[in-house]
């Protein structure tokens, strides 16, 4: 008996000791130990065509080791090249370490490239930024999806100009934007709020970067039509525009001929600043302080304090280098994938004095809330003397206009 015993509890202590490392192991795999690699791949665009978003996904590899962290780059002419694009995408699944894709923006292509992931490797984590896609569609196939919160900006947009004393706004933009479900609510949104303000709207329309033209063309087009724009709409105008390329040739213009700049669509002090203000920003690269600094004081001296506007913190550099933060977290334990203010504390990493808010993104066409879809937005900054943060996150929606379409 005493000889059973001794085995039974040999036993038993030795299942003990298996069950507390398999237990030991998971959860050191979940948190990323040394023993597991863990390989994070961002993929964006140019630098020509999408800087910001190039240099957060730069930063992040810095800070993690180029071993650690996999770049790459969609075709400029994605449009033309989407079988190139979503290979491009695809590809990063061939390292047997990848946890996480990080794609931002997330062009056409996007969807189809994490669906062919999702299929030979469920295990790794899909996230796009900015998505080009429609958001159920994208949020279908991706783990996680965090856009710029397009109908609470549209509404703040236009209360901000409105605050600063513009009486009309000028949206530009071109039909293949226009046919994306996020601006053309964003633009009907922007209408109604003028119309509730009693401010004029205004359409005009620009060459496609991605057309046969070019960011050139594209970019002399701005330079030739802006002047005009000025003298027919009134210094008290704002502007506004859906396409990075066009952003420096509007910020050139509207500082030598008058008008309004709140944000940029994908807002940062280095979208389209630095070109139209003829500054360098090499020394200051990597710190938005210094750098939004730096901006201010040239638009100052070129007479714009009070009408030019950003995010403190670049928007795509922070979706490309916090979604991978917030993807490593989450590979790691740290963080749950859908939890907004996970999100935003991997955000945070990079932007320690901005203000952020957000929700879920809900279909509007079906009132359906997607769980892993989220809208995102930063507090705006006007430039001045002094410069200010105008509040906007501290603002309360008027729900109906989140029913617009």
């Amino acid at each position: 008996m005493k000889k059973l015993l001794s085995v039974l509890l040999s036993s038993i202590l030795v299942f003990s000791l298996v069950a507390c490392s398999n237990g030991s192991t998971a959860s050191n795999t979940n948190a990323g130990t040394s023993s597991e690699k863990i390989h994070i791949g961002i993929v964006t665009g140019s630098v020509s065509q999408s800087e910001d978003d190039r240099r957060g996904a730069e930063k992040f590899q810095e800070m993690y080791g180029a071993d650690n962290v996999k770049l790459a780059i969609y075709p400029d002419n994605f449009t033309d090249e989407l079988e190139t694009t979503i290979q491009t995408i695809v590809n990063l699944s061939d390292d047997p370490d990848m946890k996480a894709i990080v794609v931002n923006q997330a062009v056409p292509g996007t969807t189809e490239a994490f669906r062919r992931i999702k299929e030979r490797r469920p295990d790794i984590l899909c996230i796009a930024g900015e998505s080009h896609e429609d958001l159920p569609e994208i949020g279908s196939a991706a783990d996680l999806v965090c856009n710029n919160d397009f109908v609470a900006r549209g509404y703040l947009i236009i209360k901000t100009a409105h605050d600063l004393g513009c009486d009309t706004f000028v949206h530009v933009s071109f039909p293949r934007h226009m046919a994306y479900e996020t601006m053309s609510r964003r633009v009907a949104i922007m209408r109604e709020t003028c119309n509730e303000l009693g401010m004029n709207f205004v359409l005009e329309t620009a060459p496609d970067p991605t057309s046969d033209v070019g960011v050139s063309g594209a970019q002399a087009y701005l330079l030739e039509k802006v002047p005009e724009w000025v003298e027919k709409y009134g210094q008290n105008a704002a502007y506004f525009c859906t396409n990075d390329a066009h952003t420096e040739p509007l910020l050139k213009q509207l500082l030598a001929y008058g008008g309004y700049f709140i944000e940029a669509d994908l807002p940062s002090p280095l979208m389209g600043y630095p070109g139209a203000l003829g500054i360098d920003l090499t020394a200051e690269a990597g710190d938005f302080e210094k750098i939004l600094n730096k901006v201010e004081a040239a638009v100052n001296e070129k007479g714009g304090a009070g009408r030019f506007g950003t995010w403190a913190y670049s928007y795509g550099y922070t979706q490309s280098a916090g979604l991978a933060q917030h993807a490593l977290n989450v590979v790691k334990g740290e963080s749950e994938l859908c939890d907004i203010d996970d999100i935003a504390k991997a955000y945070k990493v990079f932007t320690p004095k901005a203000s952020w808010n957000g929700s879920n993104y809900t279909n509007v066409d079906t009132g359906v809330k997607l769980g892993n879809v989220f809208l995102v937005y930063q507090d705006t900054y006007i430039m001045g003397n002094p410069g200010k943060y105008m509040g906007s996150t501290d603002v309360t929606v008027p729900e109906k206009y989140f029913s617009i379409k």
